[in-house]
């Protein structure tokens, strides 16, 4: 079947640049000195209003010569990579960029040098805003990559002889430089690429027009507006907590866009840490908690949280993998005024979301699923014979919508595999039922999700046969069973020995590849699934590897010793 979204339809939305969407919201008439970004852990917080003349002055900043204090960006043919855990100035930098539209790439803060050397190459970045511990590592391969030392700048905190971008706002105050308006933008004017490895291969950068952004927020306030306001909220004052990294999708849209746009006072901290988090929401009365499944499987088995009051919590949601139904089930019974455990399905290649939880006019949310199509958009779930599935019967998610990626960032092969017609084939396989709600059933494509962020099999094949030492000569990673959460996957490889490999031996040159991956890519990426030597990969006959074969053999086994035990 072909299915449209059951929510009222999209308004008109015109070509807009996200910056004057944002501040033009209506939540933006509240008081000049309300509270919008708090720092808890340094004690700092910003008002709406000082917030809003930060970004109007960063954003003069930028396209203000050196000479004359500011940092001299030509208005064209920048990009502008960001590399940082979550602080109040990567919110400043993201919407003072909007503000002159130049687009910027996301980079993942725990990059290894070989990581990111390659979202360096694959982003073109012209320019770099940095934290201060990542510098030494970032200078290192922008020196690889031909990035000049001058063109890269420290976020937030401050290191000798380096601007920053508090130092760049103070220079253009202090002048009483001329503060520059934002600039208008096309139907296609890209706003950021956010790293993403589609259905399969290395990470590609996914391309996130203005219009994506601005149709994703008028997506989620017609459906809002559709469902009503939440009774509990008018009690409870809403106060958001955002540890979701900023470099991705899910992070992005709800610590550092949706928050700004609703003046939602949100408290920001660099990154998930369980008693932190239990020690903010009484404190701070948090009633917006956003969510993935392997923090709240911390929080559902941490000794504190029975002690800790969650009242204020009212609206929680689960994003970046999927959230197993019983998980969502033990966390919802902790919380006292929250109606539900909020799931949607999303990928950055949709900008933020595609699904959302079925509200009571459509008979939900029902148990385990990623609920109805967003407002303004369409889908189909196609079958392996490429044929349209009934209700309940498996297939592939094709979506289309304006909040659509426009692709993959000079990749035109991939952009041509995964865009076809202006749907995206999500290589992951859903089923829907008759009343049109959506239910996540596994992925087809190779991607792994691990911790909420993507592993890249192929990546990590790549590194693994990168090894100077020349130990294996063939290679495939594919996810098994080990992670948090039950359906949770984490990589695991099977190698074939070289000469080199054989003369020293498999146990030696399992534990070689092992701190070799550790050196080379961030900790998710590591093979927690391990690593097996055998005498061949099993392919077709056209060469394309048989991973569901070495993946059951290794389950069937597994299986085997635990029933032992």
């Amino acid at each position: 079947m072909h299915y449209t979204s059951l929510y009222p339809a999209l308004p008109p939305v015109k070509d807009v640049n996200v910056h004057d969407f944002v501040f033009s919201s209506p939540a933006l008439q509240e008081p000049e000195d309300k509270v919008l970004l708090i720092d808890p852990l340094a004690g700092k917080k910003w008002s709406k209003n000082e917030f809003r003349e930060r970004v109007y002055d960063c954003a003069t900043a930028f396209l203000t010569p050196e000479a004359d204090g500011g940092l001299g960006f030509a208005p064209e043919g920048e990009m502008v990579a960001i590399m940082s855990t979550n602080c109040l100035e990567y919110v400043t930098l993201v919407h003072s960029l909007f503000r002159v539209a130049i687009p910027f790439a996301l980079l993942p803060a725990a990059s290894t040098a070989f990581e990111l050397e390659h979202l360096f190459r694959t982003s073109e970045a012209t320019r770099l805003f940095v934290q201060p511990n990542l510098l030494p590592q970032a200078l290192n391969v922008a020196q690889s990559v031909g990035l000049s030392e001058d063109r890269i700048y420290i976020l937030e905190g401050h290191v000798e002889g380096r601007r920053n971008l508090a130092s760049a706002i103070d220079a253009v105050r202090k002048r009483n430089v001329p503060r520059v308006p934002s600039r208008p933008v096309a139907r296609d004017t890209l706003a950021y690429l956010v790293f993403s490895s589609g259905t399969s291969g290395l990470p590609k950068a996914v391309m996130i027009s203005h219009r994506n952004v601005v149709i994703s927020m008028v997506q989620a306030a017609v459906a809002a507006e559709f469902e009503g306001a939440n009774p509990t909220l008018e009690t409870i004052p809403p106060v958001s907590l955002g540890f979701l990294p900023i470099y991705h999708t899910y992070g992005l849209h709800y610590v550092c866009i949706r928050p700004v746009w609703m003046v939602i006072p949100t408290l920001i901290i660099p990154k998930w840490n369980a008693d932190v988090v239990l020690d903010l929401i009484p404190k701070y009365r948090v009633s917006i908690l956003s969510l993935t499944p392997p923090a709240i499987l911390q929080l559902v088995n941490h000794p504190r949280i029975r002690k800790t009051d969650l009242s204020s919590l009212v609206l929680t949601g689960s994003g970046a993998a999927h959230l197993p139904p019983k998980l969502g089930q033990a966390f919802k019974k902790l919380l006292k005024n929250a109606q539900n455990v909020g799931e949607g399905y999303g990928m950055s290649e949709v900008t933020i979301s595609a699904t959302r939880t079925a509200p009571l006019q459509f008979g939900g949310p029902k148990p385990g699923s990623a609920g109805l199509l967003l407002p303004g958009m369409e889908a189909k779930i196609v079958k392996d014979d490429g044929t349209l599935a009934g209700p309940n019967e498996p297939g592939e998610l094709w979506l289309l919508g304006d909040n659509v990626a426009m692709g993959y960032w000079r990749n035109e092969q991939a952009t041509k595999a995964t865009f076809i017609d202006g749907w995206v084939h999500t290589g992951d396989r859903f089923r829907v039922d008759p009343d049109q709600h959506f239910f996540f059933v596994e992925r087809t494509k190779d991607i792994l999700k691990v911790s909420g962020a993507q592993v890249s099999p192929t990546e990590i094949e790549n590194v693994l046969l990168a090894h100077p030492e020349k130990l294996i000569i063939d290679v495939t990673v594919a996810g098994v069973s080990g992670g948090r959460t039950s359906d949770e996957k984490v990589p695991r490889a099977w190698v074939v020995l070289s000469d080199a490999g054989k003369q020293r031996g498999e146990k030696e040159v399992v534990q070689a590849l092992h701190s070799w991956i550790q050196k080379n890519l961030s900790k998710y990426k590591w093979l927690r699934g391990g690593i097996e030597v055998v005498d061949e990969i099993p392919k077709n006959p056209t060469g394309k590897v048989l991973r569901r074969v070495l993946q059951d053999r290794y389950e069937k086994e597994h299986a085997a010793s635990k029933a032992k035990l």
